[in-house]
């Protein structure tokens, strides 16, 4: 058996196969440090020479071992989630484990929303949905991890909340987490001070904490892998084009009961029952929407998904898992979600189903526009 080599910057197990993983590092650059007697993992190696910190993956169960430590320190939460992807990064059951603590909600990505949204309804709608599940955040701030103006403000509610302790920054994956603890960082460094390792003592495998002035840190966690994202089905290339990095053009369709809206060929919206109405579809720019009768749909998807219906593309087509239907009555305005991919705004009454790669959620919830 070969004896395993850890990383001497957090310890983790070296592997050279998944980029995604804790303690991967390109096969060369093990070789490098093989030689000079230093391997360091690249997370590692980022933050060590780039100050970078690059999110790594969790399994439940690390998580929950993780959430229940920090129900017995004395910190301040913050949850920070994908206002686009908002019901796929709520994390149920945080309130659970934050014991006493106050979690503060950080919805990331506010500029992927229309302009048209007015925060303050976009704040009121998050703390509904929050209270739904439990949760009762301190408050609920709204911010982009590529604005640094936008940083400055979410630094000082911070210090208004943390007073004086540890902050512990929590969320799934794929919610920018990582561009954001880089962003606090450049916010807080300043560009002429240059991080250095020194200044980041005790980089764990499950956390990475960055030293406060007054002697408290800033500890971030990695992602918690949520399994009905879409972001899990899906190959690089293809989360290009449904991860929206601009604002996105809501698209309206008026469709009669018994026809079809594919999102590409990873989801697919019924009308089943119902007037003659506008439906929005909020997606990606980039994602293909095509429309078809109801009765047809599914010899149209079988015979179209990975040529004319993409992603998938053909290539991946037979690694897809095949679509679930979701069934819904709809009695006030309401949107469809696809975890991951968007949603549909239903004005009116009726019957709606909602079609995802098995192991993704549909679900419908309050209309957030």
């Amino acid at each position: 058996m070969t004896e395993e080599i850890r990383c001497i910057g957090c310890g983790a197990i070296i592997q050279t196969e998944n980029k995604e993983d804790m303690g991967y590092t390109p096969k060369s650059a093990l070789e490098k440090g093989l030689e000079s007697g230093e391997v360091y993992c690249q997370r590692c190696f980022r933050l060590r020479h780039y100050n970078d910190i690059h999110d790594v993956q969790m399994t439940d169960e690390d998580f929950l071992r993780l959430l229940n430590q920090i129900g017995s320190t004395d910190a301040l939460i913050v949850n920070v989630v994908d206002i686009f992807d908002f019901n796929g990064s709520l994390i149920s059951g945080l309130h659970r484990f934050a014991g006493n603590n106050p979690v503060l909600l950080v919805g990331n990505k506010v500029d992927i929303l229309p302009k048209s949204l007015k925060r303050g309804k976009l704040i009121q709608w998050m703390r509904e949905r929050c209270h739904e599940v439990g949760l009762r955040p301190v408050d609920v701030v709204l911010t982009s991890a590529k604005k640094k103006h936008e940083m400055q403000e979410l630094l000082d509610v911070i210090e208004e909340y943390r007073d004086g302790r540890d902050v512990y920054v929590v969320g799934v994956t794929n919610v920018g987490k990582s561009t954001l603890i880089n962003a606090i960082i450049s916010a807080t460094a300043g560009v002429d001070n240059v991080i250095t390792t020194s200044q980041f003592p005790g980089t764990t495998l499950d956390r990475i904490e960055i030293p406060l002035d007054d002697g408290a840190s800033l500890i971030d966690t990695p992602g918690i892998i949520h399994r009905h994202q879409m972001a899990h089905y899906l190959a690089k290339k293809d989360l290009r084009l449904t991860s929206p990095n601009k604002e996105i053009k809501p698209k309206v369709y008026q469709l009669n009961a018994g026809q079809t809206l594919f999102l590409g060929g990873l989801a697919r919206f019924d009308y089943l029952q119902g007037e003659k109405t506008s439906f929005v579809v909020y997606a990606s720019n980039e994602l293909y929407l095509h429309r078809t009768k109801t009765d047809n749909a599914s010899d149209f998807y079988a015979k179209h998904v990975g040529d004319l219906l993409q992603p998938p593309t053909q290539d991946d087509v037979a690694e897809f898992p095949e679509l679930t239907r979701f069934e819904f009555s709809v009695k006030e305005p309401s949107d469809l979600v696809f975890a991951g991919l968007g949603w549909i705004t239903i004005k009116d009454p009726g019957v709606v189903a909602g079609w995802a790669p098995k192991g993704v959620d549909v679900v419908i919830r309050k209309a957030l526009i």
